[in-house]
């Protein structure tokens, strides 16, 4: 679908995010987001977005500030996560507006660098958002040690002239 709205979508702040709201965007199947066999364990979301048509809650994005290694560094990102769209109100911008929102919300934070993990299919929706691909290997943590992430790791600016530094990256913490 590529019709846009009448009006445009506003995101707003939720005061909770359950798996009831998820199943009200994505339904109740057993992988939503297709990561499943990753393995993976994955963090919730501290903070949240979401957009509402008609009373229902169509889109979402999730926001959680993590520790991260840079090299020798260690700092912190903002990890955005759980970005979900009603697959019957997808192609309409809504996506860019729940995201929109919760990186507006990351650059209130302090850290200076947003981060995501995505499917490879979303990677050209992600780039369009402003997003940038990390073109090398990323630890995260699970139980049992640090793994390489199997999905594509994006990244963003959160202040003016925050380019990516280099060095090996590993999240210290499970992903977002």
């Amino acid at each position: 679908m590529t019709d846009h709205l009448s009006e445009p979508a506003t995101a707003e702040r939720l005061a909770e995010y359950t798996p009831a709201d998820q199943n009200e965007i994505l339904g109740d199947g057993p992988d939503p987001f297709g990561v499943a066999d990753t393995g993976l364990t994955w963090l919730p979301k501290d903070e949240h977005f979401g957009v509402r048509l008609d009373g229902r809650l169509v889109a979402h994005a999730g926001v959680l500030r993590l520790p991260i290694a840079i090299g020798d560094t260690t700092t912190e990102v903002v990890g955005i996560g759980g970005v979900a769209v009603a697959p019957d109100v997808r192609g309409r911008g809504l996506a860019r507006t729940v995201v929109a929102a919760a990186l507006d919300h990351a650059r209130t934070m302090g850290p200076r660098h947003g981060l995501l993990f995505c499917r490879p299919p979303l990677v050209a929706l992600y780039e369009r958002l402003g997003w940038r691909a990390l073109d090398q290997d990323v630890h995260v943590e699970q139980a049992d040690g640090p793994v390489v992430m199997p999905l594509r790791t994006m990244w963003t600016p959160l202040r003016d002239g925050a380019d990516w530094p280099a060095g090996e990256v590993r999240l210290l913490s499970f992903p977002m």
